[in-house]
């Protein structure tokens, strides 16, 4: 691959919603074309179907049959949508949900087979995903199985804050049995290591939520936080880590605390998202970490009460793809800095080898 410009797949989404509408509209800024190759994994009769509602008609794209014929400066168009050309903008539909899929499974399949350097996935509807693929829980859980990953960790990220789950999208009546010390530190660890790795933060802070109100009060509304989540965080103190909480959830974002922190770990999904969306709603971006392939989306959904209005914001969407490019280069470093390392304490072994064997001559 093109190590100075990175191939960008980017799944079209629930063609009845907002996907296509973000992608004419981010991409005909022509400095977006030129930072990355773009290869949308959608279909080239919805964009055009997209343009002429909305009147981009000044958007041009490239229909390519694989990703090895991306050319760079231009939008790449893979039509991976056989069958699906009925659009329905702003209503859920069969058809909208199983070209969500497909496009999704190619551009996962892209990936495993490294031929995109990050995937940037568009808003679903899992409903209608459903009617077609009726084990798809969402898009973090499918790249799991995919890659074989046994966990990965949700993390909502934006300029001032990053927020990351224990629990992803498990049933509120379920969030405290599925909860554990272990998840916990399993989950700290694996946000640590992505703030190193992918934010280049050497000594990651973190808070770490309640879960009850008032984070328990001592045991007197509810004994999570005695039983399970204050002993992880003792743990975690022990082995190193920088950890403090737990924090009452209201109270830390209501005093604005996250502000000394470099992420926080909530319990489970609304906890964390409610306030992150209230902070930073219009430009945060959704990024799986704990995955050996990058994937980002923007943090919303598809937006059905506005699909083909031409009102939808771009931000959040654009920010997805910067971020894909970031992390990718942190990631890239990283490995550069490991590799020198290697080398450098392979070239030590063979001196010290060499002094040993010439004094042994002697």
């Amino acid at each position: 691959m093109n190590q100075n410009k990175l191939k960008i797949g980017i799944t079209i989404g629930d063609i009845n919603g907002i996907g296509p509408e973000l992608i004419l509209k981010a991409f005909q800024d022509s400095r977006l074309r030129a930072m990355c190759i773009p290869v949308i994994y959608g279909s080239s009769s919805i964009l055009n179907y997209y343009k002429k509602l909305l009147g981009f008609d000044k958007f041009n794209f490239t229909v390519i049959p694989n990703t090895g014929a991306a050319k760079p400066n231009v939008v790449n168009v893979i039509d991976c949508l056989q069958g699906i050309d009925k659009v329905e903008a702003g209503l859920p539909s069969s058809m909208g949900g199983q070209g969500a899929y497909l496009a999704l499974q190619r551009g996962i399949e892209d990936a495993l087979n490294q031929q995109i350097d990050a995937l940037v996935t568009l808003p679903v509807d899992k409903a209608t995903v459903k009617m077609h693929k009726q084990d798809f829980t969402g898009h973090t859980e499918m790249l799991a199985q995919a890659f074989g990953v046994e966990d990965n960790i949700m993390m909502m990220v934006s300029e001032r804050l990053k927020v990351a789950l224990v629990t992803n999208h498990t049933p509120l009546k379920d969030v405290s049995k599925n909860i554990t010390s272990q998840k916990i530190i399993f989950k700290a660890k694996q946000l640590m290591e992505s703030l190193k790795t992918d934010f280049s933060i050497e000594k990651p802070v973190i808070a770490v939520l309640g879960l009850n109100p008032h984070a328990g009060e001592n045991g007197n509304i509810g004994k999570e936080e005695k039983e399970v989540i204050i002993p992880a965080i003792e743990t975690l103190l022990k082995e190193g880590h920088i950890v403090q909480g737990p924090f009452s959830p209201d109270g830390f974002f209501g005093s604005l605390s996250f502000r000394k922190f470099d992420a926080v770990l909530a319990m489970y999904h609304d906890q964390g998202l409610i306030p992150f969306k209230l902070l930073d709603g219009t430009e945060g971006v959704n990024f799986t970490a704990a995955m050996p392939f990058i994937r980002t989306s923007p943090d919303h959904g598809v937006a059905y009460n506005i699909a083909g209005r031409g009102t939808a914001d771009v931000t959040s969407f654009r920010n997805a793809i910067y971020l894909a490019i970031d992390v990718h280069a942190r990631r890239s470093e990283n490995v550069a800095l490991r590799s020198n390392a290697l080398i450098i304490e392979k070239k030590q072994i063979s001196k010290e080898e060499a002094e040993s064997t010439a004094a042994f001559e002697i």
